[in-house]
């Protein structure tokens, strides 16, 4: 049995969540996002309080309705969070000539290779670079604002020998020893 399901969801009263068969919609100030629900689970809006069940199944699918209904509660928390306050990831460029900037809906990227990158981000998300070092990215949706941040990492990911490349501002990469002669 999930204990994630198991806790209710506070909705704040600046957001407005809507069920509609097996689809959720979440209205907030930064926009709206919607949701597929999967069949076995049941949601319960009462008094601003967003409740999480299974519907009645054989007894040796409960475990996974179970999962689902957890996957479902945590989904919808973030849902909730992404159209109240949004999604933020950092990432740092690490090395010498290493520069980021943005012209418009393409960061462009100087990673130490011939040629630079040019990354066209998607709709919903906003790149922003305080410095040319610096990368933030910010959007209600909690997937596409990784998924953004891990493409860009993948360009250059950080080496285990000097550091340099691309990392998250969290990041810790644990430096190799060099080969001794």
């Amino acid at each position: 049995m999930s204990r994630v399901a198991k806790s209710s969801i506070t909705i704040p009263t600046s957001v407005e969540v809507i069920i509609t068969g097996n689809l959720m919609s979440v209205k907030g100030r930064l926009g709206q996002l919607n949701m597929s629900i999967h069949p076995c689970v049941a949601i319960m809006n009462t008094n601003s309080k967003l409740s999480f069940d299974i519907i009645t199944i054989e007894k040796k699918e409960q475990r996974k309705a179970w999962a689902q209904a957890g996957t479902a509660r945590a989904n919808t928390a973030n849902l909730i969070q992404g159209v109240t306050e949004g999604w933020k990831k950092k990432l740092t460029l690490i090395g010498v000539g290493y520069r980021a900037k943005v012209m418009g809906k393409i960061l462009d990227l100087t990673l130490g290779f011939s040629h630079p990158i040019n990354y066209k981000f998607p709709e919903g998300i906003i790149v922003e670079t305080p410095s040319q070092t610096e990368i933030i990215i910010k959007g209600m949706d909690k997937q596409k604002v990784g998924q953004v941040a891990s493409e860009i990492r993948s360009y250059r990911p950080p080496e285990p020998y000097k550091g340099k490349g691309v990392r998250y501002i969290d990041e810790q990469v644990i430096h190799k020893e060099t080969k001794k002669k």
